[in-house]
């Protein structure tokens, strides 16, 4: 049987990548909140919403995905947040929800809402539920208010469940960097996507004015969190606050930290041949920085003896990869199951390659009935 350390290290790499792949994936969301300012007419409307909706059904099932996978690596964890926190997991339940509403009637004749009111709830899912997401996440850097008792029973110490996060102005600037990023990244997606040379030009004027937004709020994100204290356990598991913990963990983790800014640059590099050059690839490298640095982020929480989700109500009801994971066995048999992950994944690129073989025409969206 592989080591219980190994395994619980595998599995905090795995849920970070597919945190770093829901980030990129959230060009869908990003592209829903151009609609209104990217398209002239309905017909561009259609255009867009059909680029990113074509996409839409993968970014929520990265989600489920992420989801499943912190349930069954990591399930103190999910039982904890998801059972004390529930306003905010059922604020982002209830913006997808509307996500897939959306798609499926925006079309359909004669529906009582009309086509603007499910536009209108895409916005929403592409603004409330990526900030909602990003706010959540950023509490693995502030802690949140919470105890379990000797069984593990949560005992969440405010009656906002999770919306007194909202109270933190320094959780904004991870909500508001992943809104804007995801703007950045349906821009890159539309000009690779769409052939239409006045959504391109649009759409490369977008992208250097959000990333002049993006960019002040990634880089108050960064300084808060690599200045602050961070939560760190003992071998004992004892846990304690520790002046810069986070910019220490990158130092003792160099792979980490040139992950990092490897990621950083790829992302910089695509935003810079998305808004300034006719090339519409600049997506390709926007993408694999995105996944690398958050999953770098992700990492930071987790490794180098940190608790990836804290208490500032009560240190050592912290949570860690050693003490909120599942059982040895559990773990050890998921790894084997995870090893089909590649071939899952390579099936994903074929038909995404096929997919957007063919870029969406205006000619293409007139003519196909079955459009969103």
């Amino acid at each position: 049987m592989i080591g219980l350390e190994f395994l619980q290290i595998y599995w905090w790499f795995l849920v970070s990548l597919l945190g770093g792949l829901l980030v990129f994936m959230m060009f869908v969301q990003g592209g829903q909140t151009l609609v209104f300012t990217l398209a002239k007419d309905d017909l561009q409307k259609d255009m867009i919403i059909n680029s990113v909706g074509r996409k839409w059904e993968l970014t929520f099932t990265t989600l489920v995905l992420f989801g499943g996978a912190c349930f069954a690596a990591f399930p103190l964890f999910y039982s904890t947040s998801f059972g004390g926190a529930y306003w905010v997991w059922l604020g982002i339940l209830f913006c997808f929800i509307i996500q897939a509403v959306s798609y499926e009637y925006r079309k359909k004749p004669d529906n009582f809402l009309g086509t603007k009111t499910y536009e209108i709830f895409l916005f929403i899912n592409g603004s409330l539920g990526v900030i909602l997401i990003g706010v959540a996440v950023a509490t693995f850097f502030s802690g949140s208010s919470f105890s379990l008792n000797d069984h593990n029973f949560v005992q969440w110490q405010s009656s906002m469940r999770g919306l007194e996060a909202f109270s933190n102005p320094m959780l904004y600037t991870l909500g508001l960097s992943l809104f804007f990023l995801a703007r950045i990244g349906g821009c890159l997606y539309l000009i690779n996507n769409i052939n239409d040379d006045e959504i391109r030009l649009n759409a490369r004027k977008a992208v250097l004015k959000n990333t002049l937004i993006f960019l002040p709020i990634f880089l108050v994100f960064l300084a808060w969190v690599f200045l602050k204290d961070g939560f760190e356990y003992s071998q004992d598991g004892v846990i304690s606050m520790v002046k810069y913990k986070y910019f220490i963990n990158l130092l003792n983790m160099p792979a980490v930290f040139a992950m990092l800014v490897i990621g950083i640059f790829l992302t910089l590099y695509g935003i810079f041949k998305g808004a300034f050059t006719k090339s519409i690839y600049a997506v390709v490298y926007y993408g694999f920085g995105v996944v690398m640095a958050v999953t770098a982020l992700f990492l930071a929480t987790g490794l180098n003896n940190t608790a990836f989700y804290p208490s500032f109500y009560d240190l050592q009801s912290s949570l860690t990869i050693k003490n909120a994971s599942s059982s040895h066995y559990t773990l050890n048999t998921m790894f084997y199951v995870s090893l089909l992950i590649p071939f899952v994944l390579g099936y994903i690129f074929v038909v995404w390659r096929s997919m957007d073989s063919k870029k969406i025409t205006a000619d293409e969206i007139k003519n196909d009935h079955h459009a969103y």
